[in-house]
Parts: C-alpha cells; structure tokens; sequence
C-alpha cells in the first residue's frame, strides 16, 4: 500500500515566523522505557516546542521501570526546570499504562503526546497545530510521512491500522502515530483500560463515541538513532491483538 500523499502538509515554523503561542495551556507527555541515550534530547526539544505554541505548559515525563538510568536524567533536568515533572513505575507496566499514568498527571486543557525516543523531530508541533482545517476541540492525530522504519515494523504499523479500522470504526491513517492531541476533558472523562500498545486505539474509539472529530495531519518520522524498539516483540503483538479484541466486544456489549 502506497503512503498517504501529503495533502495540506506544512513544515515546521521558523523561529523567524513565530507569533503568539497558539494554546493557551499544554501538557506534554513522554512515555519513557530504557531511552537513557535519547530522553535529555527529547526533553529538551519538548521544552522548546512547547514555550512556542502554549501560554502556559509543562512536560510530564513518564519513566516506565527503566533500568539504564532514565530517570536519573530527568530528574536532573526537573531540578533545573521547574515545568517539567517526572513519573517514575518501579516496574515496566506497558505502553499504554505509560500514556495513562502521565495522562493523569496532565494538568492542562490541552494534552500533547510523542515517545521518548527522538523519532519525532518535536519543532513540528507548531505547524502540526496550525493544520488547515483544523477544528476547535478536535483531535488531532498525526501520520507518519514518510516513515523512517524497517520494512518489517512499517508493514505491521499498516497491518494494525487496517486492524484496528476494520474492528474499531476509526477512519485514521495511522493509528499507532505517537504524535497526537487530545483534549484534556476527552481523557479525563474516558477509563481507558488498555496496558499495551492499543491504548491509541482506544481512545481514538472512545472520541469516536462523544462525538469528539478527529483532524490529521502528516509529521515527519526518523530513524530511531540510539536504543532499541520494543514494538515488533511477539509479546506486545500478542498483547495489542487481545486488548484489541477485548475492545471489540466490550464495544458490542455496550
């Protein structure tokens, strides 16, 4: 399957271009596990990106039972930085329990996710959130263009978006695309039960189901420069597969 053309697609600001940030509050959240290498880098850009679209922001990072010093280096960039806050699991929980746990802490209107491991280039959020078309209170939900994997992970990423569609009702592009905006009322009010890697899946369902509209627009992707992928394990397939099917029938029954 050919990638989605990149229609409506605009780069990122110039520094030279910026104006007034165009949110009032943002929370940025950067689910965490074993991304020592990357994470200062990531928190860092976050920071900047954020000072540029928000009023008023904050990163919350969410370290998820890292064993190769994650934490530690956030938290030395939290006691230089007062925005930015750190949630640390003693255990490895889940991509999904990541999300939740920062996703509780967010304290803003409006609530920003990307990964912790750099595969994002963060100046984007700006253009990302003058999308044209974008409509007030939507979801936005961005899509990979192109995507900087290896052949194997892009054919799964396609395989689950299909999946997820089919099973679901969702009408996304990508739906695994860990750049995303929610707001924050869409999270507080929805018990999201997923621990895995189709937590995205739910909560793109549960905005289907208020009536929230879901807006997309392309971001760039990278290469995953330092640490390794976990998303290709047979145990977070098998994992997503089931949580995925338990929203299905969660989602019949109801």
């Amino acid at each position: 399957m050919a990638e989605p053309s990149p229609v409506g697609y605009h780069p990122p600001v110039p520094a030279s271009m910026r104006c007034a940030p165009v949110l009032g509050e943002l929370s940025i959240v950067l689910p965490c596990h074993d991304e020592a290498p990357n994470v200062e880098a990531v928190v860092r850009a976050a920071c900047d990106a954020a000072r540029t679209v928000a009023a008023r922001w904050e990163i919350v990072v969410v370290d998820d039972g890292s064993v190769d010093g994650t934490g530690e280096r956030v938290r030395a960039l939290a006691a230089r930085q007062d925005r930015i806050r750190l949630v640390r699991h003693e255990r490895n929980r889940g991509y999904g329990a990541a999300l939740k746990s920062g996703f509780r802490e967010a304290r803003y209107d409006h609530v920003f996710y990307t990964d912790g491991d750099g595969q994002f280039d963060l100046s984007q959020l700006a253009g990302f959130l003058a999308a044209p078309g974008r409509r007030p209170g939507a979801v936005l939900a961005g899509y990979r263009h192109p995507r900087r994997d290896s052949l194997l992970r892009a054919l799964n990423g396609r395989s689950w978006t299909a999946l997820a569609n089919a099973t679901l009702g969702l009408g996304v592009r990508d739906v695994n695309c860990a750049f995303k905006l929610f707001p924050r009322e869409l999270l507080a009010a929805t018990p999201l039960s997923s621990r895995g890697a189709a937590i995205d899946a739910e909560i793109l369902a549960e905005a289907r189901r208020r009536g929230y509209p879901i807006d997309e627009a392309p971001v760039e992707h990278r290469p995953r420069r330092h640490g390794r992928q976990s998303g290709a394990r047979p145990v977070v397939i098998a994992r997503a597969l089931l949580e995925l099917w338990e929203l299905r029938q969660r989602r019949a029954r109801s």
